[in-house]
This record gives C-alpha cells, sequence and structure tokens, in this order.
C-alpha cells in the first residue's frame, strides 16, 4: 500500500510539472484519471433538422461522446439517421413516447435542438426521465421558462447545460487567457455585431409562439453572451432600442433589428447589434487600456480569425461542436470544469438580459440587471 501512494505521488507531480507545456485539452484530460477518460457520453439528438445536422457530424470526430438515440416527429428522418448512424430502432423515439427514454440504459443524455418555444417542456420531460440534458440556445423564452427548467433538472439531480460552442473554441479561449493574464489591461470597450439577412419569411425563427421573438433569440444572443466572457463580468444595467423596415415579414413580437448597450460594474460599457436585415455582421471587438482584440469572424462555424496588439490569433480550428460534445462528455461524466460556464445558470443569465432588452426597447428606459 505504501509504494502503491508513492508512486501515485510520484505520477502526479510529474503530471504537475508538464502542465504549463500541455494545450487546454491536454490539460484538462491530465487531470483525470485514465479509467475514468475511457468512458463515453451516450447521446440522443432530439430534433433532426439542420443543427442536428451539423452536431452529428462533428461528434464523429468526438473521443467522449456518442450519438446513441434519436428523437424526432418525422417517421422518414428517424429511417434515414438510424441507417446513417446505426441507431437501433429500440433507441428511437417521437415527441410523444421519449419519456421512454427512462427505461433505456443505452442513453446518459438527450440533446434538445428544437424550436425555442420547445425547449421548456421539452428539458423538464427529459429531466423527469433521469437523464441528463443539453439544451441548445437560448435556453428559453425568457427567464421565468429557464428558471423553471434549472429547477426541474436540480430537483431530478441531473445536469442541465446550454449548447455554448464558443465556451470552447480555441482562439476564444486564449482571448481569455490573455484578458485573465492582464495583457489587455482594464477593459474598457466591447463590441458585438450579430446578424445577417433572414430567407424564408414561413420559418419557424420568425414565428413569435416557436421562438419566443427574432434576431435576438437567434443571432443576437451571441453578442450577448460574447460580451460576457470577454468582458469577464456580467452586466448591471442594459438599455435597448429597436428599428423595423418590415412589417409584415417581421410581425409583432418578432424583432428585426436591436442594438443594445451593456454596463459593467468595472466600468466597461458595450455596444452591441442583433439583426435580421443584415449581412456580412459577425464581429468582436474589444480594447483595455494595454491592448485590444478584434475577431471576424467571431461567432460562426470557423475557423474563427482575429487579431490582438500582440499578432494574428492562430490557435488550431476543430469543428466547435466536436469540442463542445467532448467538453460537455467531461463535464456530465468527470464533473470537470470549463473555463467558461455552459450550465443552466449561465444560460438563465442571458435570459436575464434578453427580457430586460425586449423592456427596455417597450419603455424607452434603462434597466437594471441583478443576475
Amino acid at each position: 500500500m505504501r509504494n502503491s501512494r508513492r508512486n501515485f505521488l510520484q505520477q502526479l507531480a510529474v503530471s504537475a510539472a508538464a502542465m504549463p507545456f500541455l494545450t487546454f485539452e491536454q490539460q484538462a484530460l491530465a487531470l483525470v484519471p485514465q479509467n475514468r477518460q475511457d468512458r463515453v457520453l451516450r447521446v440522443a439528438l432530439m430534433g433532426l433538422g439542420g443543427y442536428a445536422t451539423r452536431v452529428a457530424e462533428a461528434m464523429q470526430s468526438c473521443k467522449r461522446a456518442k450519438i446513441t438515440g434519436l428523437i424526432s416527429g418525422t417517421p422518414a428522418k428517424i429511417k434515414e439517421w438510424r441507417a446513417k448512424y446505426r441507431i437501433p430502432e429500440k433507441n428511437c423515439y417521437n415527441y410523444e413516447t421519449f419519456d421512454q427514454v427512462k427505461d433505456n440504459p443505452d442513453i446518459d443524455a438527450v440533446y434538445v435542438i428544437t424550436p425555442n418555444g420547445l425547449h421548456h417542456d421539452q428539458v423538464i420531460r427529459v429531466a423527469r426521465a433521469g437523464k441528463h440534458v443539453i439544451c441548445e440556445k437560448p435556453m428559453a423564452i425568457n427567464a421565468r421558462e429557464g428558471q423553471e427548467m434549472v429547477d426541474a433538472c436540480r430537483d431530478a439531480g441531473v445536469k442541465l447545460l446550454v449548447g455554448y460552442r464558443m465556451h470552447f473554441e480555441p482562439n476564444t479561449l486564449e482571448v481569455i487567457r490573455m484578458r485573465n493574464a492582464g495583457e489587455f489591461g482594464k477593459i474598457m470597450f466591447f463590441q458585438g455585431l450579430s446578424g445577417f439577412k433572414i430567407g424564408d419569411p414561413t420559418q419557424w425563427r420568425l414565428d413569435k409562439t416557436l421562438a419566443g421573438g427574432g434576431a435576438m433569440m437567434d443571432i443576437g444572443i451571441y453578442s450577448i453572451n460574447g460580451s460576457r466572457y470577454m468582458v469577464g463580468e456580467d452586466p448591471i444595467w442594459v438599455t435597448a432600442q429597436e428599428t423595423k423596415t418590415d412589417e409584415v415579414k417581421f410581425k409583432a413580437g418578432v424583432d428585426e433589428t436591436i442594438q443594445f448597450q451593456l454596463g459593467f460594474p468595472g466600468g466597461a460599457v458595450a455596444s452591441c447589434l442583433s439583426t435580421y436585415n443584415m449581412n456580412y455582421l459577425d464581429r468582436f471587438f474589444m480594447t483595455g487600456e494595454k491592448g485590444f482584440v478584434e475577431m471576424q469572424p467571431s461567432t460562426g462555424y470557423g475557423p474563427i480569425k482575429g487579431r490582438t496588439h500582440q499578432g494574428v490569433l492562430a490557435q488550431p480550428h476543430v469543428m466547435h461542436q466536436t469540442l463542445q460534445m467532448d467538453g460537455m462528455a467531461g463535464i456530465i461524466l468527470d464533473g470537470s470544469q470549463p473555463v467558461v460556464p455552459v450550465d443552466g445558470l449561465e444560460g438563465l443569465k442571458d435570459l436575464k438580459i434578453i427580457d430586460a432588452i425586449y423592456a427596455a426597447c417597450a419603455t424607452g428606459q434603462r434597466q437594471e440587471l441583478s443576475l
């Protein structure tokens, strides 16, 4: 026993000495016992649309997560995906029957990739079935629903994670490292531009019931969340102004363009734009007393590109969803902690900001935030 303990301590010392020379991913794996690294998160995908297709393709390169189940309301999709990803029929469900995952040992977690307005009920049902939940962002259509989802997962003893893929992206993590190391100095200003010209007017993203809003509930959340992880603080106030040029396409409750401003406790301010009516808007800029960072594209599927006062950001590109799902496997299976949180409380903060942005647009008044 004494020799075993001595060997363990020697191995730990060697690992610690090597840590400064390892990548983010290698450091995370080095802290997990080898027998736990072999565990794989078995995931059922709910909602087999365009983004689920991207997630599924990315997961083929994952080391610690794999697709073991499917949930869809379209039998033809189930048939196609079953054949493509070799999923047993017993692991496939529709929206009426997916509560039965409770009795399926092949599924550890369900990734909810459905329209925003469906997240609340579906996440709560998955939690009550005793499975961990990964939910696409925004987590819900308002903070009240988000809180109920957080509470349901806590009460069921399962984890609730949100699909913040940028929290695992290498260039983004390098910027966060630089900020934490003081390389930008005191942060003074952040700008986030998130938008594109949306097409088909009949799609669910322009349906208030399914989307919960418009551009803010889709592309705008990137500037909201990005301002927080770039500045490294949560905002304490928000002001916002809405512009609408097409009342037919963007009906009541479906925002077209919103400009919003955030104030942070350290004194930094942010100026952001969310829109469904302009292309080529995927840019973050942040400046501090000692330096700056500019990223464009800043949140697209990649590769993320940018530069700082020290030079070009040159971290290697890996499909974001591959890194996300491997990272989430570590959180669920090993209890590892990501550099930036991806849990339900993180998602709830963004929903509180979105609620406040809509309130600021409606009233013309600054909204105080307590996150």
